[in-house]
């Protein structure tokens, strides 16, 4: 594990990105990076311009071999025939 690079948060609550994460991650000037309060940890995580497109095929595999219409039709009927009915 690389040695971790030390930032000092200024008297206005800001910090600079070290070049070696912005030049790792091409973070350019402009560009927004998501805060996250993650196990008393701030992660950092660039935003993506377009969520569609970052977002689309995730978790493809787990749809593989089901039919999303009999999965559906299913679901709804699970909803309409509760055990309390």
């Amino acid at each position: 594990m690389p040695e971790a690079i030390r930032v000092k948060v200024s008297n206005r609550y800001q910090i600079a990105l070290p070049s070696s994460a912005r030049k790792q991650l091409n973070i350019q000037a402009g560009d927004r990076l998501l805060v996250d309060v993650q196990e008393g940890m701030i992660v950092l995580i660039p935003e993506p311009e377009d969520y569609v497109e970052h977002l689309t095929g995730l978790h493809k595999d787990v749809w593989q071999g089901v039919d999303a219409t009999t999965y559906l039709e299913q679901e709804r009927e699970a909803w309409t025939t509760s055990p309390n009915d």
